[in-house]
Parts: C-alpha cells; sequence; structure tokens
C-alpha cells in the first residue's frame, strides 16, 4: 500500500539574515529537510518570510539560496505542490519564483481545500494589527511608486537598508520583545476568532510571522503559529485527519 501523502507547512526561514551565524549550514539544513520529505508530501506550504531580503528587479535576483531555489524547483518538478505566501521580508517577487521554481505565489491570506478541509493561510503581518508601525510598512511596502524608486537605488544601498531593519527585529527576538502576548492580545488570536465567527467552514488557521510556536482550539477552528526555522525548526503536518505541529528531531515527543 502505498505511504498517505502529507501536507506541510512552515515559514519565517530569513535566508540570508545577518544574524544568522552560517548562512550556508543555515540553508542546507533547510534543504535537507525539504529533500527528506520530497516523497512523502502532497504540498508544502510555505507561509512567508523565507528569505531575509528577496526583490526581483527587471533582470537580476539576489545572489545566493540557490540550494532552496534548486530545492523548490524539484519538488514542483516532481509533482509536489509548492505554495509560496509572501511575509514582510519577501514580498517583492514578480513573477520570477513562478516561472523557475514552478511555485504558486500567493500575496495575500487564503481560504484554501486542502485534503477536504478549508484552512485560511497567511504570513500573518498585518492582520488585526493596528499598530502605527505597521501601517506604516504595509503602506510602504505595497505601494508600486516606493517599489520603483527602490528598484532604481544600487542594489549595493537597497541590501543595507534592508539588513538594517532586518537586523532591528531580529534583536527584538533575541531580547524576547516579540512574544506571546497572551489570547487577548495577541492580533493573530483575534483575528482568527473573527474570522472564524463569520466563517465557519473554516476549520484551521495557520500562521506565520510572529516567530512563536501556538497551538490554541478555538470555538469553531483550531489555530496554529508556526515558530520560525533559524531557531525553533519548527513545522507542521496535516494528513487529512490530523494537524500537527513538530519542532525538527523532537517529532517523537
Amino acid at each position: 500500500m502505498a505511504e498517505k501523502k502529507l501536507a506541510y507547512f512552515l515559514s519565517d526561514a530569513h535566508l540570508g539574515s545577518l544574524a544568522i551565524e552560517d548562512p550556508i549550514v543555515h540553508e542546507r539544513k533547510l534543504v535537507d529537510f525539504l529533500d527528506s520529505i520530497k516523497d512523502k508530501a502532497s504540498a508544502v506550504y510555505l507561509l512567508g518570510d523565507m528569505f531575509d531580503f528577496w526583490f526581483e528587479y527587471r533582470l537580476v535576483v539576489p545572489k545566493g539560496h540557490v540550494r532552496f531555489l534548486g530545492k523548490m524547483a524539484e519538488l514542483t518538478d516532481k509533482g509536489v505542490e509548492v505554495h509560496f505566501f509572501t511575509g514582510n521580508h519577501d514580498l517583492w517577487t514578480f513573477g520570477y519564483l513562478e516561472k523557475e521554481c514552478g511555485v504558486v505565489v500567493h500575496r495575500k491570506g487564503e481560504t484554501m481545500d486542502i485534503m477536504g478541509h478549508r484552512f485560511f493561510l497567511a504570513h500573518g503581518d498585518g492582520l488585526n494589527d493596528h499598530s502605527l508601525d505597521m501601517f506604516l510598512v504595509q503602506n510602504c511596502f505595497h505601494n508600486r511608486f516606493l517599489q520603483f524608486l527602490f528598484s532604481i537605488l544600487p542594489p549595493y544601498l537597497c541590501l543595507s537598508i534592508a539588513h538594517a531593519w532586518s537586523r532591528h527585529n531580529r534583536i527584538g527576538d533575541i531580547n524576547g520583545d516579540y512574544g506571546y502576548k497572551g489570547e487577548e492580545k495577541e492580533p493573530l488570536v483575534q483575528f482568527a476568532k473573527q474570522h472564524s465567527a463569520a466563517h465557519p467552514d473554516v476549520e484551521y488557521y495557520v500562521f506565520g510571522h510572529r516567530h512563536i510556536l501556538l497551538d490554541l482550539q478555538l470555538r469553531r477552528a483550531r489555530m496554529a503559529i508556526l515558530g520560525d526555522w533559524f531557531s525553533a525548526f519548527s513545522y507542521a503536518t496535516f494528513d487529512g485527519h490530523d494537524f500537527k505541529l513538530y519542532e525538527l528531531g523532537n517529532e517523537d515527543n
């Protein structure tokens, strides 16, 4: 009997981050994991910020990440669906990932059918977060004119700006500034509750972005925040019946 296929969910690898001590080792760890599941996966859902910075210029893309890009192409060549949800660090993709790697790019949260069950999937940035910082980020990063201005800056300057902003965020992670805020204050929990009340058909909510591991049963649905792939190395699976969260190496615990 053929082995039952699984859907896999992971996010926030931040490939290329200057806060990662050895970026090649980090990338290989992710690629080795994807290689280990290539015969077990029916689909892989990458829920944002897989790259710490990604900006597609008209003729070039950021250097590096060739192992990861090649592995995504290998998976899609084998018939595994790879869904790439843009995050706040890697939203500037304009066709390269689709054409070269065969992935399906999603630019916003979407409700999807997975093995006969309804999922709402998103990176999570901006969902029910009404802070001034998020307002400015959302409006600047998605503005076409500002994207054009960014594209004509020298690439080394663009990278310097991006890495400085990212380093500030990673320092917040290290200091614990961005930990779980509690059910009543966590924006993604509040979003899932509100969305679920209006969409009772959705059974699962899965997010990235917050770099925390959370598995929470709501009144009508279950929600999860996937952690990350640079410290927790966490992911989730779904087999059509059971949704499970894991940290790499602790799957049997």
